[in-house]
């Protein structure tokens, strides 16, 4: 085998749905003002006892049923998230035990909102390295658990949920190289910090560095995968504002594309919101499978990683 593909996917998001409505009942918002800024009209919230690595299992449990693999042909578990309380066993243990997987691979990725395509690139190098051969992928953050509710800028970007991929040895590479890297000196623009967490962001920093400086990262993505932007049938940005998705991918050149809009509907998600916005994709067939569909996450640390994969 030379290369590893993105063979399911799966997704899953909590019951309760927030509306912009609700949301200005608590704090000094509006519909219109919400929308304007951001582009979310609602986002799911996970109940108070509902756990990152019992979102994450869900999802992780469906990927694994579109794949048509036993669980025992799991040797790797890559949970990427940032809001995980407990520290030990860690999620994706914890995710391993719940699905009855047997000796895996079992590890927690920290990279926050570009988490998932970290442990996507992580997962495709253990397997054409020969370390592992099939592994589950999952992106999941509860991140309503940060949110300052008084603080009416943040609070309404954020929502719970989590996204996986089922991710084995292949022939032929469906994986591309991954391009990643970070801005340790504006690290502090997005920080989820205390006791209790707090989630805070610099907004005006992080758009004019996502706007500005993302777009010639994500052309070289598609560079070194071999392809050309207007070839791409899907993008798949880290799903944080629609008004940073929309100039990022109008730059691209991604003129034939399916544009990933999931943020309307679940907020930003962090480390789920790739995986989550895919699978929702795949699931209504809006992206023919085999096609070429650029992942690029960002945020947190101001790290980001994408890779251009084949649709599952």
């Amino acid at each position: 085998m030379t290369g590893s593909r993105v063979l399911a996917l799966g997704h899953y998001q909590p019951a309760k749905v927030l509306t912009n409505d609700d949301l200005a009942a608590m704090v000094d918002t509006s519909d219109e003002w919400i929308r304007s800024r951001v582009g979310i009209r609602t986002r799911h919230v996970a109940r108070s006892d509902e756990t990152v690595d019992e979102m994450a299992a869900a999802a992780a449990a469906k990927a694994l049923a579109h794949s048509g693999l036993a669980p025992t042909g799991i040797d790797m578990v890559l949970v990427a998230t940032s809001t995980a309380i407990d520290r030990s066993p860690n999620m994706a243990a914890r995710v391993a035990a719940r699905l009855g997987l047997t000796c895996p691979v079992a590890m927690d990725i920290n990279v926050v909102c570009a988490g998932f395509t970290h442990a996507l690139a992580t997962a495709d190098h253990a397997i054409r390295a020969g370390s592992a051969t099939a592994a589950l992928v999952v992106g999941a953050d509860k991140f309503t658990e940060a949110a300052d509710w008084t603080d009416r800028s943040t609070c309404v970007l954020l929502g719970d949920g989590a996204g996986a991929a089922v991710v084995t040895a292949a022939e032929e590479p469906g994986i591309g190289p991954v391009v990643w890297g970070s801005v340790p000196e504006m690290g502090n623009a997005v920080r989820i910090e205390g006791t209790p967490p707090r989630f805070a962001q610099e907004g005006q920093s992080v758009y004019r560095w996502a706007t500005t400086q993302l777009p010639p990262i994500a052309r070289e993505v598609c560079a070194r995968a071999g392809i050309e932007p207007a070839d791409l049938a899907g993008v798949v940005l880290h799903q944080a504002n629609l008004r940073i998705i929309e100039p990022v991918a109008r730059k691209l050149g991604a003129v034939n594309a399916v544009i990933a809009r999931d943020v309307v509907d679940s907020g930003n998600t962090s480390a789920a919101s790739v995986p989550l916005a895919l699978s929702k994709l795949v699931e209504r067939g809006e992206i023919p499978s085999g096609s070429p569909v650029l992942l690029f996450g960002f945020g947190g640390n101001l790290s980001y990683g994408g890779q251009v994969i084949r649709c599952p």
